[in-house]
């Protein structure tokens, strides 16, 4: 089964070095120099590590493979996979897996369920379809964006059919007037979040 444990972004520099969106709460291990890394494009990898750095938090990467800033950029978007027992990891998910869990708020209320999982620069997102009251604002649902982060998604029970969100005020359609911006509910402009989920596979 695979893994994937991080997006290769923007390149960096002449010799083809690339920034990494990650999708690992471990980016220590999967990318430690000598780590091989598969991609989830036919024909392209995989890749050996040869050297890692973290620039104003993000992770930059250097390839064997990749030599220069040309071929750096021509691979920007692709994910990076891993070969994975499933049983070996217990909180980690396919996005298929996710798909249809009743979403209910840590106070018991149900909110909505979830449509699918997005890899967005900062962090993955649940996207979630939202039921409102009947005189709500958009009419008996709506589409809310919910970082998928343990501060805001401390539970995932995907035997038991739900996932428990803890939403800061604002966060969702029907508490729009209680707007909070708050530090924690933003990734990091790098693509790595304090209390991020642990990884979700590719199905």
């Amino acid at each position: 089964m695979q893994l994937t444990v991080a997006r290769l972004g923007r390149a960096h520099g002449l010799r083809g070095e690339l920034a990494l969106d990650l999708r690992t709460d471990d980016p220590d291990q999967r990318f430690a120099v000598g780590a091989v890394l598969g991609t989830d494009r036919p024909g392209v990898g995989p890749f050996t590590v040869t050297r890692t750095r973290v620039q104003q938090g993000r992770w930059v990467v250097t390839f064997a493979e990749v030599g220069d800033r040309t071929a750096a950029e021509a691979l920007r978007g692709v994910a990076l996979v891993v070969e994975e027992d499933a049983s070996d990891e217990d909180d980690a998910w396919y996005p298929h897996e996710l798909v249809g869990l009743r979403v209910e708020h840590v106070d018991g209320r149900v909110i909505g369920e979830v449509l699918g999982l997005e890899h967005l620069p900062a962090q993955d997102v649940l996207v979630v379809k939202e039921l409102l009251p009947s005189d709500g604002p958009g009419g008996t649902t709506a589409r809310t964006l919910v970082p998928f982060v343990r501060a805001i998604v401390p539970v995932v029970d995907v035997p038991g059919g739900r996932v428990v969100v803890d939403p800061p005020g604002g966060l969702l359609a029907s508490d729009a007037a209680n707007l909070v911006v708050s530090e924690e509910t933003h990734g990091d402009s790098g693509g790595e979040t304090d209390g991020k989920r642990d990884e979700t596979r590719d199905a």
